[in-house]
């Protein structure tokens, strides 16, 4: 696995924080290396490489296998769709067709006239199509007045030549509340009874801090007709004090379906629906310690057991409003950590450490940008997990390791002994 990186490496610290310790580059724990390509501390069985890299910014990485098998990775390049209301960014896409040892010189994926926020893969079950849900904001559908920059139509593209051409929008319409706005940048599920489900949320930033209500858009019939759960707008499940809760993903276990999301509580938290989708139980904390950061999460190989990475940090206890600023609340994005269930979630195995940060931080940038190791996407293909990082909203990293080798990885009390 592998491939000599086309650009090239960014500055080296001296020192990195695992589990919020400082080790010297040069003195890492037993197992582990600098992983100078990628610009991350990983693990010795670990491969990677930069396969994009921005000359300024570019945002959300989701990557699929596609209907003939290549690896397809896309992303919005340029400035994130809610900063401006005109065009700043466009879909990027490279492709890969040997299981990502090499990859295509980027391209654009679909040039549409309105900013990109994320690339959201399905390809369903016995279908050549692939599908490209997202955030859609649309000019004349779409505002960043009144604190509404996060709210945009829901909406998706499709292909049937295996990604090279794309056809839409298609823009969600809700039965139960037409004219839904929202966000949505979380991969989604495909029950075993072919209903679709995917993750929205709506964002008022014109409270101080921001409110936030999560809801699931769910399809019985391929998208031709959607529901909004659990009823219409501001109707949506939030936490207290907080009014927050945002950025979920919905994952099926055998009969069972998790819908884990992000809150600022300091954990990731889930409910579960055992009816396809249609009801859903009261959201609890789980056990995964998590900032003001969306979840990250996927199947092993054996489609029964879940590995959800995680930030395992969380030090903003006095929450006012998540801030690009504020090193509490980035800083604890810089480490990935990864748990492991065989119960659809509900309980969790000891966190174990897989990779932070290594590149050195760039006084002129905010802790927004020097910290940024979240929003991985992550899939499986055979014994080895595909990992795709935004890595410090600057360039993609596309990193494998072996499913075994991921689980022999080490907990925080082998890291600080």
């Amino acid at each position: 696995m592998g491939v000599k990186a086309k650009y090239p490496p960014l500055p080296i610290a001296e020192t990195v924080e695992i589990a919020c310790e400082k080790f010297s580059v040069s003195a890492l724990p037993d197992g582990f290396r600098v992983l100078e390509n990628a610009g991350l501390v990983c693990p010795e069985a670990m491969t990677g490489n930069v396969v994009y890299r921005a000359v300024k910014e570019m945002y959300e990485v989701r990557a699929e296998i596609t209907p003939g098998g290549d690896y397809l990775t896309m992303f919005p390049a340029g400035s994130h769709y809610g900063a401006s209301e005109t065009k700043r960014n466009t879909m990027t896409a490279l492709r890969s067709s040997d299981k990502g040892k090499t990859w295509s010189d980027p391209y654009i994926a679909f040039d549409i006239d309105y900013n990109q926020h994320g690339f959201i893969p399905l390809v369903p079950k016995g279908s050549k199509r692939i599908y490209s849900f997202g955030t859609q904001p649309v000019w004349g559908l779409y505002t960043r007045d009144r604190g509404l920059a996060e709210n945009a139509p829901i909406g998706y593209l499709y292909s049937d030549d295996d990604g090279y051409t794309w056809t839409g929008p298609v823009l969600i319409d809700p039965t139960n509340d037409p004219g839904y706005t929202g966000m949505s940048v979380m991969r989604m599920c495909e029950t075993d009874k072919g209903t679709w489900l995917l993750g929205t949320h709506e964002g008022y930033h014109m409270e101080k801090p921001t409110h936030t209500n999560l809801y699931i858009l769910r399809s019985e019939d391929w998208g031709k007709t959607w529901e909004l759960l659990p009823e219409k707008r501001k109707g949506g499940w939030h936490i207290m004090p907080f009014h927050r809760m945002d950025e979920g993903r919905p994952i099926q276990v055998g009969g069972k379906i998790l819908f884990i999301c992000r809150t600022p509580e300091g954990h990731l938290w889930a409910r579960w629906s055992e009816d396809d989708g249609k009801t859903w139980t009261k959201a609890r904390p789980t056990s995964l310690v998590h900032p003001d950061a969306p979840p990250m999460i996927t199947h092993l190989s054996d489609k029964k057991t879940l590995v959800c990475f995680h930030h395992n940090r969380f030090h903003d206890f006095d929450y006012n409003g998540l801030s690009a600023e504020k090193q509490a609340i980035m800083g604890d994005r810089s480490e990935i950590w990864a748990a492991f269930s065989k119960d659809c979630g509900e309980t969790w195995s000891e966190p174990v450490f897989v990779y932070c940060n290594a590149v050195r931080h760039d006084d002129s940038l905010q802790p927004f940008y020097n910290n940024q190791c979240s929003y991985n996407d992550l899939f499986t293909d055979g014994d080895t997990l595909n990992i795709f990082v935004p890595h410090l909203w600057r360039q993609a990293v596309h990193l494998q390791i072996k499913e075994a080798d991921l689980l022999k990885l080490p907990a925080k009390s082998a890291i600080l002994k």
